[in-house]
């Protein structure tokens, strides 16, 4: 049985993700922000499914809250085997031109400072050389880190670039300590961040477009962290991994 810690796991890829987890019998620890109903619903969803599911609130671009999101999820569950950095925002499409300072600071807060926050209290708690037994850490990217997204968010495509830059050097950092650092980057996927940028139609209007004619599941994005997160990717540390119909 494994401990897997999920940023952002109360809806679309965080929660299947979750649920995923509990299907394999692991210990969930559920990171969400604010909306605690459908949180609840996940950690419901995760012992249903066969795990065990607890729930950590706090917002990833503070630190004292990430700092306590890890100790909460330990206090819970006992060391952890992974964790998930998957907790990101998207914004209403605007060219670049349009977009004001506010925006580019609160997406790059959460988007990259909450990444690289998790992603060093996730070295700090599973290197072995401090204490920790290892594992896999998973970050969420975006195939928009290599299309750029114009005239609708390139600043969130950059704050994804710079998660891939981040899978890739942590990578090499903790290879040593039985760490690995994997990246998935879905594409066009139907869940709910599509409305929250003020396109709830987004991924079925363009998913039509792509090579597999579609948009993609948050279940199928899910299998991906699973495969990295599982001793099956045993050697497979640095890797991207696009799961984006052939977009």
């Amino acid at each position: 049985m494994k401990t897997i810690l999920v940023t952002g796991g109360s809806r679309g890829i965080g929660r299947a993700t979750a649920c995923l987890c509990g299907a394999r019998g692991w210990s969930v620890a559920i990171n969400y922000v604010g909306n605690q109903r459908a949180a609840e619903a996940t950690a419901e969803a995760v012992r249903a499914a066969g795990g065990q599911a607890a729930l950590v609130q706090g917002d990833v671009a503070v630190e004292a809250d990430v700092i306590a999101m890890f100790d909460a999820a330990m206090e819970h569950f006992g060391p952890l085997d992974g964790v998930v950095i998957n907790a990101g925002i998207v914004a209403p499409s605007l060219p670049l031109a349009e977009i004001d300072a506010a925006r580019l600071q609160r997406m790059f807060a959460v988007n990259v400072f909450g990444a690289y926050l998790c992603a060093r209290e996730s070295a700090r708690r599973l290197a072995r050389d401090r204490g920790g037994r290892g594992g896999s850490v998973v970050l969420v990217s975006s195939v928009a880190a290599r299309l750029g997204s114009p005239f609708e968010y390139v600043d969130y495509a950059g704050s994804k670039a710079a998660v891939d830059t981040l899978t890739i050097g942590l990578a090499k950092e903790l290879a040593a300590q039985g760490v690995r650092v994997n990246a998935v980057r879905p594409g066009l996927i139907d869940t709910e961040i599509h409305a929250s940028g003020g396109q709830p139609d987004r991924a079925h209007r363009l998913g039509g477009t792509t090579p597999m004619a579609r948009p993609g599941r948050a279940d199928e994005i899910a299998e991906a962290i699973l495969w990295f997160l599982s001793d099956a990717a045993s050697y497979a540390t640095g890797a991207i991994l696009d799961v984006a119909g052939g977009r």
